[in-house]
């Protein structure tokens, strides 16, 4: 099915070709590199609002549809745990990328963490959106959390991802138009038959790891800002502090940001925000470097 893809000013459209993959890329502006992953059941267009916010303060967005999203081909259906960190980092060698800003949101979070811990070097600074730190403690609060879960992990091809735009995760309702927006490529059949997939074969096992406290044996070295919209209920501020013990004890850098009036999909909820708590962070970061 050829789906059209949505408008985003300023944007222009690459196709990198890896082993294997055929990813689509949305670039806005010039200068040090930013790579911005996106959540589930998103793409690039995610970033329409915050790409040209960075632009404008002398960056290169960067913005890949990952595997299983938007519209990237792959050859082979295939997903494990560290697929997407490889496609990442064989984007980042295509593109001639060696050192680079990186922000995740939501599962977008994982790839951007794995590459992290796996190749810190590689990472100048480095933004979670709406996904907790994978040193956190277990807590049963945080069930509310993995509510969504079940339904993707037994997916059904052709069942609408609508729901997950819901007041459970949006702190306002997202247009239809923007719903629709997401969800259009969701119905090709490859990018359908992928849900699965990701969650089997990705999320489920790196969760397990988290829980099992592999990242608490390890250390985050690059600078990190782990962001959350005060309206996310799954996850509030006071827990994830608690939760997080003395974080310096696993990072070199990290610090929370909270943004009001923003639930899960932090960046529709307030792209102005979560840009101006991006941008500071790079700030800092350059400042300690």
């Amino acid at each position: 099915m050829d789906t059209p893809m949505p408008e985003a000013s300023g944007f222009e459209h690459l196709t990198i070709t890896t082993p294997g993959l055929a990813s689509h890329v949305a670039v806005v502006g010039e200068g040090d590199p930013v790579v911005m992953l996106h959540g589930f059941p998103q793409h690039w267009w995610q970033w329409r609002d915050i790409g040209p916010r960075l632009a404008e303060q002398g960056y290169r967005v960067i913005c890949p549809d990952l595997r299983g999203a938007g519209w990237t081909v792959a050859e082979s259906p295939g997903i494990e745990r560290e697929t997407r960190l490889r496609d990442l980092v064989a984007i980042l060698d295509a593109m001639g990328l060696d050192r680079v800003r990186l922000v995740g949101h939501d599962m977008g979070a994982m790839a951007a963490m794995q590459l992290a811990y796996a190749d810190p070097e590689r990472v100048e600074a480095l933004v979670w959106l709406a996904a907790p730190p994978p040193f956190m403690s277990f807590s049963p609060k945080m069930l509310g959390a993995l509510r969504h879960l079940p339904p993707l992990v037994w997916h059904r091809p052709g069942r609408s991802f609508a729901g997950l735009f819901g007041p459970e995760y949006a702190a306002r309702p997202l247009a239809p138009g923007t719903v629709e927006a997401y969800l259009a490529p969701m119905r090709r059949p490859e990018i359908d038959g992928a849900v699965r997939r990701l969650y089997r074969g990705m999320v489920l096992p790196e969760a397990m790891r988290i829980a099992r406290g592999a990242y608490t044996a390890q250390r985050l070295r690059p600078p990190t800002l782990c962001v959350f919209g005060r309206r996310d209920g799954a996850y509030t501020e006071a827990d994830l502090r608690r939760l997080s013990g003395v974080p310096a004890r696993y990072a070199d850098r990290f610090e929370f940001a909270f943004i009001d009036g923003a639930s899960h999909f932090i960046t529709d909820d307030a792209p102005e925000a979560v840009s101006d708590v991006i941008l500071e962070h790079f700030i800092r970061a350059d400042a300690a470097a």
